[in-house]
Protein backbone atom coordinates (compact mmCIF):
# COMPACT_ATOMS: atom_id res chain seq x y z
CA UNK A 1 0.00 0.00 0.00
CA UNK A 2 3.38 2.16 0.59
CA UNK A 3 4.58 2.31 -2.56
CA UNK A 4 1.58 2.44 -4.33
CA UNK A 5 1.07 6.00 -2.56
CA UNK A 6 3.67 7.66 -4.05
CA UNK A 7 2.63 6.33 -7.57
CA UNK A 8 -0.62 7.77 -7.63
CA UNK A 9 0.56 11.76 -6.27
CA UNK A 10 2.84 11.66 -9.13
CA UNK A 11 -0.27 10.41 -11.84
CA UNK A 12 -2.51 12.72 -9.81
CA UNK A 13 0.15 16.08 -10.55
CA UNK A 14 1.01 15.03 -13.88
CA UNK A 15 -2.60 14.66 -14.61
CA UNK A 16 -3.12 17.76 -13.17
CA UNK A 17 -0.55 19.74 -14.57
CA UNK A 18 -1.17 18.26 -18.44
CA UNK A 19 -4.71 19.78 -17.73
CA UNK A 20 -3.81 23.10 -16.94
CA UNK A 21 -1.47 23.22 -19.58
CA UNK A 22 -4.31 21.93 -21.99
CA UNK A 23 -6.42 24.84 -20.88
CA UNK A 24 -4.06 27.53 -21.20
CA UNK A 25 -2.90 26.38 -24.80
CA UNK A 26 -2.09 29.79 -27.30
CA UNK A 27 -0.58 31.03 -30.12
CA UNK A 28 3.51 29.05 -28.72
CA UNK A 29 2.16 25.76 -27.17
CA UNK A 30 0.07 25.29 -30.54
CA UNK A 31 2.99 25.55 -32.70
CA UNK A 32 5.28 23.57 -30.17
CA UNK A 33 2.41 20.68 -30.55
CA UNK A 34 2.67 21.28 -34.64
CA UNK A 35 6.41 20.81 -34.04
CA UNK A 36 6.47 17.69 -31.70
CA UNK A 37 3.52 16.15 -34.64
CA UNK A 38 5.95 17.00 -37.21
CA UNK A 39 8.55 15.60 -35.60
CA UNK A 40 6.82 12.20 -34.86
CA UNK A 41 6.23 12.17 -38.34
CA UNK A 42 10.00 12.49 -39.69
CA UNK A 43 9.15 15.90 -41.24
CA UNK A 44 11.79 17.75 -39.65
CA UNK A 45 11.42 20.60 -41.74
CA UNK A 46 8.02 21.32 -41.16
CA UNK A 47 9.25 20.81 -37.07
CA UNK A 48 11.69 23.31 -37.60
CA UNK A 49 9.52 26.00 -38.79
CA UNK A 50 7.35 25.67 -35.97
CA UNK A 51 9.74 25.83 -33.52
CA UNK A 52 10.90 28.83 -34.72
CA UNK A 53 7.63 30.43 -35.03
CA UNK A 54 7.32 29.53 -31.67
CA UNK A 55 10.69 31.01 -30.36
CA UNK A 56 9.62 34.20 -32.51
CA UNK A 57 6.22 34.12 -30.86
CA UNK A 58 8.18 33.92 -27.42
CA UNK A 59 10.45 36.76 -28.33
CA UNK A 60 7.17 38.34 -29.56
CA UNK A 61 5.76 38.16 -25.56
CA UNK A 62 8.68 39.25 -24.33
CA UNK A 63 8.65 42.15 -25.56
CA UNK A 64 5.21 43.04 -24.99
CA UNK A 65 6.56 42.57 -21.35
CA UNK A 66 9.28 45.10 -21.57
CA UNK A 67 7.16 47.86 -22.84
CA UNK A 68 5.60 47.98 -19.52
CA UNK A 69 8.67 48.17 -17.77
CA UNK A 70 9.41 51.91 -19.89
CA UNK A 71 8.71 54.84 -17.35
CA UNK A 72 6.16 57.01 -17.44
CA UNK A 73 6.71 61.33 -18.74
CA UNK A 74 7.96 63.20 -16.39
CA UNK A 75 6.32 66.05 -15.65
CA UNK A 76 6.64 68.35 -18.44
CA UNK A 77 6.96 65.46 -20.58
CA UNK A 78 4.88 63.83 -23.14
CA UNK A 79 5.23 60.23 -23.81
CA UNK A 80 4.51 58.41 -27.18
CA UNK A 81 3.54 54.89 -27.64
CA UNK A 82 5.58 52.00 -26.45
CA UNK A 83 6.66 50.00 -29.02
CA UNK A 84 8.48 46.50 -29.78
CA UNK A 85 10.25 44.72 -31.98
CA UNK A 86 11.63 41.21 -32.15
CA UNK A 87 13.79 39.47 -34.31
CA UNK A 88 15.81 35.82 -34.29
CA UNK A 89 19.37 35.25 -34.26
CA UNK A 90 19.38 34.70 -38.18
CA UNK A 91 17.61 38.48 -38.83
CA UNK A 92 19.95 41.43 -38.40
CA UNK A 93 22.04 39.58 -35.28
CA UNK A 94 18.51 39.01 -33.23
CA UNK A 95 17.18 40.40 -30.50
CA UNK A 96 14.28 41.76 -28.19
CA UNK A 97 13.62 45.72 -28.47
CA UNK A 98 11.50 47.41 -26.13
CA UNK A 99 11.20 51.60 -27.07
CA UNK A 100 9.03 55.00 -26.18
CA UNK A 101 9.86 57.96 -27.08
CA UNK A 102 9.15 61.54 -24.93
CA UNK A 103 9.24 65.07 -26.35
CA UNK A 104 9.40 68.08 -24.22
CA UNK A 105 9.49 71.10 -26.83
CA UNK A 106 12.48 71.31 -28.98
CA UNK A 107 13.61 68.55 -26.41
CA UNK A 108 13.31 64.58 -27.40
CA UNK A 109 14.48 61.62 -25.48
CA UNK A 110 14.07 57.38 -26.31
CA UNK A 111 14.55 54.96 -23.95
CA UNK A 112 15.33 51.56 -24.92
CA UNK A 113 15.43 48.07 -23.44
CA UNK A 114 17.83 45.78 -25.49
CA UNK A 115 17.89 42.02 -24.66
CA UNK A 116 19.38 38.82 -26.44
CA UNK A 117 21.43 41.26 -28.92
CA UNK A 118 24.92 41.39 -29.88
CA UNK A 119 25.23 45.10 -29.36
CA UNK A 120 25.40 43.72 -25.65
CA UNK A 121 29.42 42.51 -26.41
CA UNK A 122 30.23 45.94 -27.39
CA UNK A 123 28.53 47.62 -24.79
CA UNK A 124 29.96 45.36 -21.81
CA UNK A 125 33.35 45.53 -23.28
CA UNK A 126 33.09 49.60 -22.53
CA UNK A 127 31.81 48.79 -18.82
CA UNK A 128 34.48 46.48 -18.06
CA UNK A 129 36.89 48.82 -19.67
CA UNK A 130 36.95 52.65 -18.73
CA UNK A 131 39.01 53.57 -21.03
CA UNK A 132 36.43 52.75 -23.47
CA UNK A 133 34.05 54.73 -22.28
CA UNK A 134 36.31 58.07 -21.95
CA UNK A 135 37.86 57.69 -25.24
CA UNK A 136 34.84 58.84 -27.04
CA UNK A 137 33.89 61.45 -24.06
CA UNK A 138 31.55 59.01 -21.85
CA UNK A 139 32.13 59.01 -18.35
CA UNK A 140 31.57 55.49 -16.29
CA UNK A 141 29.15 55.99 -13.14
CA UNK A 142 26.81 54.97 -11.06
CA UNK A 143 22.74 55.09 -11.28
CA UNK A 144 20.47 53.32 -8.44
CA UNK A 145 22.87 51.24 -8.18
CA UNK A 146 24.02 50.10 -11.82
CA UNK A 147 26.77 50.57 -13.74
CA UNK A 148 25.87 53.13 -16.09
CA UNK A 149 28.21 54.83 -19.59
CA UNK A 150 27.03 59.19 -19.51
CA UNK A 151 27.83 60.77 -22.45
CA UNK A 152 26.25 64.77 -23.33
CA UNK A 153 27.88 66.89 -25.28
CA UNK A 154 25.88 70.33 -26.77
CA UNK A 155 22.60 68.74 -25.19
CA UNK A 156 23.14 65.32 -27.35
CA UNK A 157 23.45 62.57 -24.82
CA UNK A 158 22.78 58.94 -23.87
CA UNK A 159 22.91 57.09 -21.07
CA UNK A 160 24.00 52.95 -21.32
CA UNK A 161 23.20 50.38 -18.34
CA UNK A 162 23.72 46.80 -18.13
CA UNK A 163 21.20 45.10 -16.13
CA UNK A 164 22.43 41.46 -15.25
CA UNK A 165 24.55 41.77 -18.35
CA UNK A 166 22.01 40.56 -20.58
CA UNK A 167 19.73 44.01 -20.90
CA UNK A 168 20.83 47.27 -22.06
CA UNK A 169 18.83 50.26 -20.99
CA UNK A 170 19.54 52.81 -23.83
CA UNK A 171 18.43 56.57 -23.06
CA UNK A 172 19.54 59.03 -26.24
CA UNK A 173 18.33 62.31 -26.22
CA UNK A 174 18.81 65.72 -28.26
CA UNK A 175 18.67 69.05 -27.18
CA UNK A 176 18.69 67.59 -23.62
CA UNK A 177 20.70 68.46 -19.78
CA UNK A 178 22.76 65.85 -17.84
CA UNK A 179 19.54 66.56 -15.72
CA UNK A 180 17.09 65.26 -17.98
CA UNK A 181 18.82 62.22 -19.08
CA UNK A 182 19.79 61.28 -15.40
CA UNK A 183 15.59 61.74 -14.65
CA UNK A 184 14.71 59.31 -17.03
CA UNK A 185 17.84 56.81 -16.00
CA UNK A 186 16.33 56.93 -12.14
CA UNK A 187 12.90 56.71 -13.28
CA UNK A 188 13.49 52.97 -14.38
CA UNK A 189 12.83 50.02 -11.48
CA UNK A 190 16.03 48.26 -12.43
CA UNK A 191 14.92 45.70 -9.77
CA UNK A 192 11.93 44.45 -12.35
CA UNK A 193 13.91 44.17 -14.92
CA UNK A 194 16.16 41.72 -13.49
CA UNK A 195 13.11 39.89 -12.14
CA UNK A 196 11.74 39.24 -15.83
CA UNK A 197 15.66 38.02 -16.87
Amino acid sequence: MKTCLPRLVISLCLGSFLAASTVRADDVTDSIDEAVKAYKANDFAAAAQALDAAAQLVRQKRGDLFKALLPAAPSGWTAEEATSQSAGASMFGGGVTAERRYTKGDSSITVKLITDSPIMQGVMMMMSNPMFANSDGGKLERIKGQKAIFKNKNGSGSVNIVVNGTLLVQIEGSDVKDADLRAFAEAIDYGKIAGML
